[in-house]
Order: structure tokens, then sequence, then C-alpha cells
């Protein structure tokens, strides 16, 4: 599998393991407190190549998605669920960590970042839905991730993510009526 984009990661230990699943060049950020220097190498990567952020799914590893997407906007997004992170020995959650099948599959479904963002599904469809305030709210949206590919992350996150992936009214439907289903059984 070859990626024309260059892939935005973490570090050296994410860069062997996505070379390992797939033919790629990466971009690493050596941790959160990314550099205007790095920040310029992906904007030029943007420009010539196109970007995807592909990113722990932990605090740091979100808090450094936000920080290329505001500085670069447009890049595409690959996310990986927690479960599959976890390193063998649970001592660790990161890209680092994940399968070659795991990592293919992020990637074949990485989520395109839309500029003008439109707003489809509104706050009162997340409250509706469950996805925020309530005891099961967390787990919702944690089912939600998993079912459209965007990842864990609170309510004001989920609602931004939404618009900004351009989820449909249906493609939300769709999840929600699943997870009302799986938690009825």
């Amino acid at each position: 599998m070859k990626i024309k984009e260059v892939i935005v990661v973490e570090g050296k230990s994410d860069t062997t393991v996505i070379k390992n699943a797939v033919n790629a060049d990466t971009l690493e950020t050596n941790g959160s407190e990314i550099s205007e220097e790095t920040i310029e190498q992906i904007r030029l990567a943007q420009e010539k190549r196109g970007v995807i952020i592909f990113t722990d799914p932990d605090y740091p590893g979100e808090r450094i998605r936000k920080i290329i997407s505001s500085n670069v906007p447009g890049c595409k997004h690959a996310f990986l669920p927690k479960q599959e992170a976890i390193a063998k020995n649970k001592r660790g959650l990161g890209v680092e960590h994940a399968s070659k099948e795991s990592i293919r599959e992020a990637l074949d479904n990485v989520k395109e970042e839309y500029i003008e963002e439109v707003e489809r599904i509104t706050w009162n469809d997340l409250v509706s839905a469950g996805l925020i305030g309530g005891p099961k709210a967390k787990a919702r949206r944690e089912k939600l991730g998993r079912r459209l590919r965007i990842g864990y992350m609170n309510g004001k996150q989920l609602h931004k993510r939404l618009m900004m992936f351009q989820i449909t009214e249906e493609q939300f439907a769709d999840a929600i009526l699943e997870i009302q289903q799986e938690e009825r059984e």
C-alpha cells in the first residue's frame, strides 16, 4: 500500500511501525512541543503532497493534532482506536504498539478536514442521542468515535469533529442506531 501524503507522527517508533505497514514518508513532531520549524515543514508537505496526521489516541496526541490543524488547515486525519494501540505488556499506548492491520485500516479510513465547516448535526442532536450529559455519554462517544473512525473526544470536540469531517445526518443516525441496538443486547 503506497501513501501519497506525508504522514505526521509523534516519534521514531511510530515511523518504524508505519513504514513496516505501508510504503509512506513520515514527518516526526518529536513530542507535543512542536517547533515553528516543524510546523513549516508540515505546511510545505501539505502544499506539495498533502498531510495525514496520525497521532496517538491519548491527550498529548490530541493536543498535537489540534496544534497542527490550527496551523496547517486542510489536513487529513487517521485515527487509531485506543484498544488497538495498547502495548502487549499494557504499559504503553500509541501508534508504535499497533499491528500492521490496524495501521492499514486507519489509513484506509482517513478523514478529510473541511475548512468551511457546515453544521449538519446540532448540539441538541448530541444531547438527544445521549452523547452529552448522562451516565452513558462517555461510553457512547467512545463507541461513536470507533464507528465513524474519528477517534475519542469530549462532547464539544465531538461536535467540532462531526462538522470538520462533514459526517452526514445519515452516517450519524446509522451509528447511533447501532450503538442503541448494542446496548439493548
